[in-house]
């Protein structure tokens, strides 16, 4: 199994990179906080000229994949930078509508997925069967030009939200879609194609969560460097090494794991790599606050903005505890 990355894909990494440095992403996220969706959108907007939304989709619907390998490197960038938005959710709707055409029904497929590619359409999801916390309500529902519902085994379009509130991470917005709307599809095929969209967010996240533990400790890292006590740098101590050394060793034993799940696209392969990723990042969240000190809550430090990243996310599209029953449970255990 090749685990190292590509020419190509470190090629695609740099210019997401630079891309996304170049835009302020950090306004963007606070304006997102603050309810101006119009930076976040116009992010959207040159992420989907780079490919990124196009990814999951088809050829035959203006994509270029499915390519979950390079999804992977974009969403570790993507959480690198903290981009804010359903990118998750957009890639699990493009996924469902995609197996839902493999399955014998492109019609919502032609109509919805050149959109998503094309970055034209923010799409997200929302489903009432685990592991998409909090059940029957949606990532921005609210700002999303298209809201997809799962109910049982029927598929349909929301016709509006109730109601809206904010995770511990201000950027991340819930609304549960109203009754209703559109139905697109129902029956088996609708349980298999959500069951395979699960597939694609979890694996998404968790190389979403992976970026943000990797932004923490680098920047952890750079502030333990210029942070003085006792007439040297904190960096120096050996307890603040041993702290950062641990970050490290988990991120990095996270990352082959994300990529070999890209890789396999096994069930327990992609549960690992999530539950992995997202216990390193939340490590790396601790440990960046515990090395900041108060400093780190601060509106005002952008390390606030990936503090408030890690825990949702090491939760999102799959919890820990159900990352590990779903490896346990393909071995026999309970």
């Amino acid at each position: 199994m090749r685990i190292l990355a590509t020419e190509e894909q470190r090629a695609f990494a740099r210019s997401l990179d630079a891309m996304l440095t170049a835009a302020a992403t950090p306004t963007a996220v606070r304006a997102w906080a603050a309810d101006d969706p119009s930076p976040g959108r116009a992010l959207w907007s040159r992420l989907a000229e780079a490919g990124v939304f196009a990814l999951a989709v088809p050829e035959p619907y203006e994509g270029v994949g499915p390519l979950p390998a390079e999804l992977v490197t974009a969403f570790v960038e993507l959480g690198r930078h903290g981009v804010p938005g359903p990118v998750v959710e957009t890639v699990a709707a493009s996924a469902l509508l995609a197996e839902l055409a493999r399955r014998g029904d492109d019609g919502p497929a032609k109509r919805l997925l050149p959109g998503i590619a094309t970055g034209g359409t923010i799409a997200t999801l929302a489903a009432d069967a685990p592991p998409a916390p909090p059940r029957g309500a949606a990532l921005d529902a609210d700002r999303a030009d298209l809201v997809l519902v799962v109910e049982a085994d029927e598929l349909r379009i929301a016709r509006g939200h109730e109601g809206v509130r904010v995770s511990a991470d201000p950027a991340r917005r819930f609304a549960r879609p109203s009754p209703g709307g559109e139905v697109l599809a129902a029956g088996p095929a609708v349980t298999a194609a959500v069951a395979h969209a699960r597939d694609w967010a979890v694996l998404a996240t968790a190389a979403q969560a992976l970026g943000v533990g990797l932004t923490l400790l680098d920047r952890t890292v750079a502030y333990a460097k210029q942070r003085r006590q006792f007439g040297t740098e904190i960096g120096s101590f050996q307890a603040v090494k041993h702290r950062l050394a641990d970050t490290l060793i988990a991120l990095e034993f996270a990352r082959p794991l994300v990529v070999g799940a890209a890789l396999t696209f096994a069930g327990t392969d992609l549960a690992a790599a999530k539950v992995t990723a997202g216990e390193a990042a939340y490590a790396a969240a601790r440990t960046a606050l515990q090395i900041h000190g108060a400093v780190g809550y601060t509106e005002e430090l952008d390390l606030s903005l990936w503090l408030r990243k890690a825990r949702p996310l090491r939760d999102a599209w799959g919890t820990p505890s159900w990352c590990r029953a779903r490896v346990l449970g393909a071995y026999g255990g309970s």
